[in-house]
């Protein structure tokens, strides 16, 4: 069981390495979750103004679509998630408030809210990156996200990879992948670790931390959920664009929230 207080050692940690292991912060709520995107992925659920990426198994290839297309469990990506109450309710838990208290201010947004997913025998890797850059479309570069492993996630089904304490170089490439040059130079392999996770826990990520991960040759798909938070105040840079608000006056409310303005979603960013 994770604790709920995020603490001066703690912060000292994330300030010195870039990562913060959280614990499972997912429990009872880690099957609702899982079934929750199944659903969502199935068509059970939907919702008109969620942006999805579909995996096609016969062409190898990766699909934007708006909303449900079809019913299948290999959609790479769905974003939006933050129109959903139950993630919705999870991204406002105590201890991520505490941190983004902390760490953002009082009054915070969510740029993205995705779920991401290595279906099984998926054989691309994700290239060192840092979740920053101009491609973003935004004018300040959020430091804070909160990844949770909805399965387990291990070096054999292809774990996320970090270089820690790599946030401390600042921004080293603008447009979010890095040369071979800067790998190289910024991620040798001998300062790379495996951030293997349980499914349910949490772990704290800043967004200069370089990171990248491999292929899920299992017959099992490789799940996860990602949430970076923002000063509300962070705008796009084409529409002058506010965020959803998680935390502070405006907040979202598990409640009562019901899907997602259209003008919100004409324009993917990130």
């Amino acid at each position: 069981m994770a604790s709920d207080i995020y603490n001066d050692t703690q912060h000292a940690q994330f300030v010195e390495q870039g990562y913060l292991r959280l614990g499972h912060v997912l429990t009872d709520d880690l099957n609702d979750l899982q079934q929750r995107i199944d659903d969502i992925m199935m068509g059970n659920v939907r919702y008109q103004h969620m942006q999805m990426q579909l995996f096609d198994a016969e062409t190898g290839q990766v699909r934007r679509t708006m909303g449900h297309e079809v019913a299948s469990l290999a959609y790479r990506r769905i974003d939006d998630l933050e129109q959903d109450p139950l993630f919705l309710a999870y991204m406002q838990h105590d201890k991520f408030q505490q941190i983004a208290q902390r760490l953002v201010g009082d009054h915070v947004s969510v740029f993205r809210s995705m779920f991401m997913n290595k279906p099984a025998n998926w054989d691309q890797t994700l290239a060192w990156h840092q979740d920053i850059g101009t491609g973003w479309g935004i004018d300040s570069n959020p430091t804070m996200t909160i990844w949770t492993a909805l399965d387990t996630a291990k070096a054999g089904n292809g774990c996320m990879q970090i270089v820690p304490g790599s946030h401390h170089h600042g921004i080293v490439n603008e447009r979010h992948f890095l040369s071979e040059e800067e790998v190289a130079q910024y991620a040798p392999s001998h300062a790379v670790i495996d951030l293997e996770a349980e499914a349910g826990e949490a772990i704290l990520l800043h967004n200069f931390l370089l990171h990248r991960s491999g292929t899920n040759p299992t017959n099992f798909s490789r799940r996860a959920f990602s949430a970076t938070y923002m000063d509300a105040e962070t705008r796009t840079n084409d529409t002058a664009q506010l965020f959803p608000i998680l935390f502070g006056e405006g907040a979202l409310d598990p409640a009562t929230i019901d899907g997602k303005l259209p003008e919100l979603v004409q324009t993917f960013y990130g």
